[in-house]
């Protein structure tokens, strides 16, 4: 079977890769919003689901594993979503100061006669970050396109995350150990 992956993440397709899979890249635009009262993994099942759907069965060939994946920061029952601007991003990376929270990724692998999704959670815990660490990052790294304002595999991630638990990769939008273990039973 070959894989489709409908990502514009450049970290997703380099994880794929890495696992060792090749894949077709056919990202598509989709919105993406969801009913209010879904919490953390409800969220980014959702939401992974949705990009699966935005093709219909016609568009996946018959030896085809489309997959599509989601990720949130989740922080005092809310999602943290990608910063607006700069100074979004430096008060977002303030609410995650010196706290735990969680990274949850949805991933859905679909073809045209079977579906699975599932979630992975991991939970990151940031040391105290000073504004001066903040804004160098955001000026620097421009983490705009990222949940949470932060990418663990840069300059935050080494100098301002004490630990995890759980899956490195997955906090870095594709948990490959999970979806490696998947594509070889799907």
């Amino acid at each position: 079977m070959k894989i489709i992956l409908a990502s514009q993440s450049l970290r997703r397709r380099q994880l794929l890769e890495e696992i060792g899979f090749t894949y077709e890249l056919r990202p598509k635009d989709v919105e993406e919003s969801y009913p209010e009262h879904l919490q953390c993994e409800e969220i980014v099942e959702f939401l992974s689901e949705k990009k699966s759907l935005a093709f219909s069965d016609d568009e996946l060939p018959e030896d085809a594993i489309l997959l599509t994946a989601d990720t949130i920061v989740w922080l005092d029952g809310n999602s943290l979503l990608k910063p607006k601007d700069e100074q979004d991003a430096i008060d977002m990376l303030g609410k995650l100061s010196g706290r735990k929270h969680r990274v949850a990724t949805g991933v859905c692998l679909r073809s045209r006669n079977k579906k699975r999704i599932f979630h992975v959670l991991t939970d990151v815990f940031f040391k105290p970050l000073s504004l001066v660490e903040r804004t160098f990052y955001v000026k620097k790294y421009r983490p705009y396109d990222k949940s949470g304002s932060y990418g663990i595999q840069e300059w935050i991630g080494y100098i301002g995350i004490e630990r995890i638990e759980g899956s490195y990769t997955n906090v870095m939008g594709l948990p490959t150990k999970e979806v490696y273990e998947e594509l070889m039973k799907f």
